[in-house]
Parts: C-alpha cells; sequence; structure tokens
C-alpha cells in the first residue's frame, strides 16, 4: 500500500494521518452546513468541532497508552515520542473524549444535547469511513488471514515496522468492511434524518448501527493490542458495543413514549434552514 504520504527532511507525513484529519474536518464541515436545518448555532457546532478534534486525539491518545500500559511503563520515552505524537490512538478513545466534551461543551453553551448528538452523528459515521481507508492504506487494524478471493496481501516494509502488518499474507481487508459500513451507516442516518421526529432517534441509530458493524467485524481483526478478554475469544471493543447498542435502543424506546419529542420548527429556523 502507500503508508508514507511524503517525507520533508526528516520529518515523514503519513498517509493514514492525512486521511484522519481529512475525515475530521469533512465530517466537520457537513456538520456545520448542516446544523442551520435543525435550529442549531452553526458557529457553535463549528468550535465545538474544532475543540473536539483535539479532545479525542488527546483522549485516543490516552486510552493507546493506557492499553498498552506495561510497553509504555517500560518505555517511558515512548509516550512524548514523535511515534506516538503522529498516532491516531484508538477509537474508542476517540469517541468517548469526544462524547464527554460535546456534554461539557452543550452544558455551558446551553445546546440541547440530543439535538447536537442527532446532528454529529452522520457526519462522525462519514468522518470515521473515511478514516479507514487511510486504515487501509497504512496497513494498520488489519485482519486474520483468510482464503477468501477478496483477501489481500501487504507488501510494504513500512507498514510493517509501524504498525507490525503481516506482509506477504491473505488477510481479511477489515479496514474496508468498516469503512463500507460507516459510508452505509452515513447514508441510513442522512435518510433517517429527513424523517426524525424524536430528539435522540439519530444518535441512537448510530450507536446501534455502529455497535452491531465494530462488534462483528471485531471477530475478523489480527491487529493485537485491542485488550483481549476471557481468554482470548472477545474483546473490550465488543463489550463497548454490546454497551452502545444497549443505550442505542434505550434512546429509541424512550423516544417512543414521547419524552423528547422535537419542538415545531419556528420561522426563524425556517428562514436560517433556507439560507
Amino acid at each position: 500500500m502507500y503508508p508514507v504520504l511524503f517525507q520533508i527532511g526528516s520529518l515523514t507525513i503519513y498517509t493514514y494521518g492525512v486521511m484522519a484529519a481529512a475525515g475530521f474536518l469533512i465530517g466537520l464541515w457537513y456538520a456545520y452546513r448542516q446544523a442551520p436545518r435543525v435550529g442549531l448555532d452553526a458557529d457553535k457546532i463549528w468550535n465545538l468541532g474544532i475543540w473536539g478534534i483535539l479532545i479525542s486525539l488527546g483522549a485516543s491518545k490516552l486510552w493507546l497508552i493506557l492499553s498498552a500500559w506495561d510497553y509504555y511503563f517500560a518505555n517511558p520515552g515512548k509516550i512524548f515520542s514523535i511515534e506516538t505524537f503522529q498516532s491516531a490512538g484508538t477509537f474508542y478513545g476517540g469517541i468517548i473524549g469526544g462524547i464527554l466534551w460535546v456534554i461539557l461543551y452543550t452544558h455551558f453553551k446551553k445546546m440541547p444535547l440530543l439535538a447536537v448528538l442527532d446532528l454529529s452523528s452522520a457526519p462522525v459515521a462519514l468522518g470515521h469511513g473515511i478514516g479507514r481507508i487511510g486504515c487501509f492504506v497504512a496497513g494498520c487494524c488489519y485482519g486474520k488471514p483468510t482464503s477468501l478471493p477478496w483477501g489481500i496481501t501487504f507488501t510494504s516494509p513500512v507498514a510493517e515496522r509501524i504498525a507490525g502488518t503481516p506482509l506477504n499474507t491473505t488477510l481479511h481487508p477489515t479496514q474496508l468492511y468498516e469503512a463500507f459500513a460507516e459510508f452505509l451507516n452515513f447514508g441510513l442516518l442522512v435518510w433517517l434524518g429527513t424523517r426524525r421526529r424524536l430528539r435522540g432517534q439519530i444518535v441512537g441509530a448510530y450507536f446501534v448501527l455502529y455497535g452491531i458493524e465494530r462488534g462483528t467485524i471485531e471477530f475478523f481483526r489480527g491487529d493485537p493490542g485491542r485488550t483481549l478478554m476471557f481468554q482470548d475469544r472477545i474483546s473490550l471493543m465488543q463489550i463497548v458495543s454490546v454497551a452502545l447498542i444497549a443505550a442505542g435502543t434505550f434512546l429509541w424506546l424512550r423516544g417512543r413514549r414521547g419524552a423528547v419529542s422535537i419542538p415545531p420548527e419556528t420561522p426563524a429556523r425556517s428562514a436560517v434552514g433556507r439560507s
């Protein structure tokens, strides 16, 4: 594949980092454009997103360090190394940090939390899908060996060095599985957004969709460092996936009881939405 985009002297620009950044920014741009249509301040959404990106990256790196604490405890210099700085960290660390940031931001800015989460769901799926293509290009988050005809073989020594990718072995293209699923999620969430009647409906759907998606794909992942549990039968990510499915189901059931119905759109909101 093509894990290194280009080099400037001793500075290496990795393709995955560029793709992840592109995914963040494209998703944020989409949320910014859609904010007025659901009665939210676009500038606040932009500020929420920019700071959220930074906080999510920090949280994802923290999760990465904690998940491999034995290694980093034995090599403390690696915590602040260029490799750790350039690493995107772990997705779940980023998503948890991002959710906590959204809760705090919406509380202090007096924004409706569920409305913001609904707005953010489709952009997150879009950005994550783009980021997973970056994973594929870099060779990270690779799958288990397979004999299926769509299996892929990595040959780049750089991928082996930076991600431990097995070379010359046919593997499940788990990165593409997840990218395809996330783009599908994006389409479904956009479609659902045109029909939503209850706050929390969109984010609840995303939690369920992503929980099923990630929990299933984990069975085909072959990369180490995913915190395997119960004699390596399941991963921590699958437990988190179950929690996401439960949370999403709760939001849907709560919404069906009318607890968080969306108020009628005001004329001001309609005017903004047409601008």
